[in-house]
């Protein structure tokens, strides 16, 4: 409904309404082909009744649910992966992770206007738009707990364990109200069912995701094998950075095709997180760097388990939807370099204006590269928007 509300009388609209509502609930889902099977059941009808392509309207969504995992506050749990891998504190974490984050969700809506120019993408109609009412009472549903975990985080000082247990409770007494009627037991405790179900999947999967990293971390440690694929990268990257984090970026997919996106990560940085390190990058780099490129599996063949649900959802065929999505979601394979290239990016908590200064170069940056990949401009002019984006994003490396 809040996505609807903002994105949904815009050119694109729908599409709009996909990449904020799935940025939402990807920062809580974890999973990008959960998020696919959640909010794609309501935005690809949504679509396709309006006459996108297929294969567009697929990409849109197997693009906007991966990229909603590197949303904060809680990055599908990554974030406190990242804190026990790093000992970094989350505070840090979240603020580095958030302006990276919005320029996701800026690089895709740049390259939804760029379809624009090639197809017909309608906004939603008027009568289809929730009414005001209805987006505050569920927009205050989900944000009463979240405000609880975050005031109990940042302005108490309590642990996190301790602050979700208290956006737990409130939660719990938020299952009992209806919004239209107000106080309804019946329905609450038909809710609290479904939430302690839905609660337990969670726990099962986040608990076989641990069991299976830490089964191939135990391998990769006990063989050797992790030392010498940190040493095949240091070596062939010759001692240098930048072609080691092109090596990199070439592994993450491959290292984690087709398991959850905290999984791939974990397996990934024990791998090419310490090359990284030793090369130069800061910590804190290294890890959003390779926790960005791991979720590249879920949008890149040969393995896609993002593009394979919106496919087989919309009736499409899976490699179509996997090259619009690789164009639309150019911005997932460039801001991890961005991040490299300009590190102001993820220092708003201690450099705010360097910080603020790199969004804006890189957000422009990226709107080019978009326009330059998808429009539907001349051919020249697309490549020239191309290299603009580029040396727009790199420019640091050179001044």
């Amino acid at each position: 409904n809040v996505a609807n509300a903002a994105a949904g009388r815009l050119r694109g609209g729908a599409a709009k309404v996909s990449v904020l509502s799935s940025a939402l609930f990807g920062s809580i889902s974890g999973s990008a082909s959960a998020n696919v099977a959640s909010t794609g059941a309501v935005t690809l009808p949504a679509m396709t009744k309006l006459g996108y392509p297929k294969r567009l309207a697929a990409a849109v969504e197997a693009v906007a649910s991966s990229g909603g995992q590197i949303m904060p506050p809680l990055m599908g749990a990554g974030a406190f992966v990242i804190v026990e891998l790093t000992g970094v504190p989350y505070t840090d974490i979240m603020f580095a992770a958030i302006l990276p984050a919005i320029l996701f969700v800026v690089a895709v809506w740049l390259g939804i206007d760029a379809y624009a120019t090639r197809y017909d993408l309608k906004e939603v109609p008027a009568d289809q738009r929730p009414h005001r009412r209805d987006v505050i009472v569920t927009s205050g549903f989900f944000a009463i707990p979240f405000t609880v975990l975050l005031v109990a985080m940042f302005a108490f000082k309590y642990t996190p364990q301790y602050s979700a247990a208290l956006a737990i409770f409130v939660g719990l007494i938020a299952l009992l109200f209806n919004g239209k009627t107000g106080l309804d037991l019946k329905l609450g405790f038909e809710r609290l069912g479904t939430a302690c179900l839905n609660a337990g999947r969670q726990i099962a999967m986040i608990g076989s995701i641990i069991i299976c990293a830490s089964i191939v971390i135990g391998v990769l440690g006990i063989t050797g094998l992790g030392v010498k694929l940190t040493s095949f990268i240091v070596s062939g990257s010759g001692g240098l950075l930048w072609p080691s984090l092109l090596l990199t970026a070439l592994a993450c997919p491959l290292l984690g095709m087709e398991v959850p996106t905290t999984a791939a990560y974990v397996i990934c940085v024990s791998v090419a997180g310490p090359a990284l390190i030793d090369l130069g990058s800061e910590p804190l780099q290294a890890h959003l760097f390779v926790f960005w490129f791991a979720l590249l599996s879920t949008i890149t063949p040969p393995v896609c388990g993002a593009v394979f649900i919106a496919a087989g959802m919309v009736g499409e065929n899976w490699l179509k939807v996997a090259l619009s999505a690789m164009a639309l979601g150019i911005g997932l394979y460039v801001i991890p370099l961005g991040m490299i290239a300009n590190a102001d990016i993820i220092r708003m908590q201690s450099n705010p204006f360097g910080s603020g200064l790199a969004f804006v170069q890189l957000a422009i940056g990226l709107g080019c590269l978009s326009f330059g990949v998808i429009s539907n401009f001349n051919g020249l002019i697309r490549i020239l928007l191309g290299l603009l984006g580029i040396g727009i994003i790199f420019a640091r490396l050179f001044l």
